[in-house]
């Protein structure tokens, strides 16, 4: 299974995920240009990073192909807090154990036993909520 699929720039819609840079972001504004005398309409998208926050740009013709991330959402369990904003977590479904870092809003909220949603996009993970 691929971690991304393929898509048209024509297709994004404001809320939904695009690969900008190599990096999953999450789409908050979409721009689109009228088509000049000699060149296609361009679109600029820009997106905010699921990983590290920061805003990204794309540019390009809104009939060129671009990336959409495959987004899995699984639950896990915590297992130990290990102290410096990392947490151990148990998959719920395979009982694989894995280390995450905790997010801004979670720290100091979870405890062992707590279940959390995990976000998993492009082989990597990320604490998306406590459940």
């Amino acid at each position: 299974m691929s971690d991304v699929m393929r898509a048209e720039v024509k297709d994004l819609k404001e809320g939904k995920l695009v690969v900008i840079d190599g990096e999953p972001c999450r789409i908050v504004s979409i721009q689109k240009s009228k088509p000049g005398k000699h060149g296609a309409a361009k679109a600029r998208v820009e997106g905010i990073s699921l990983f590290t926050g920061q805003k990204k740009t794309l540019l390009k013709s809104t009939d060129s192909p671009c990336e959409i991330p495959i987004l899995l959402r699984k639950n896990a369990q915590v297992v130990a807090d290990l102290g410096g904003d990392r947490v151990q977590l148990m998959d719920l479904e395979t009982y694989e154990t894995y280390e995450l870092d905790v997010p801004e809003d979670l720290k100091g909220k979870l405890s062992p036993g707590d279940e959390v949603e995990v976000n998993e996009v492009m082989g990597r993970r990320f604490i998306a909520r406590k459940r």
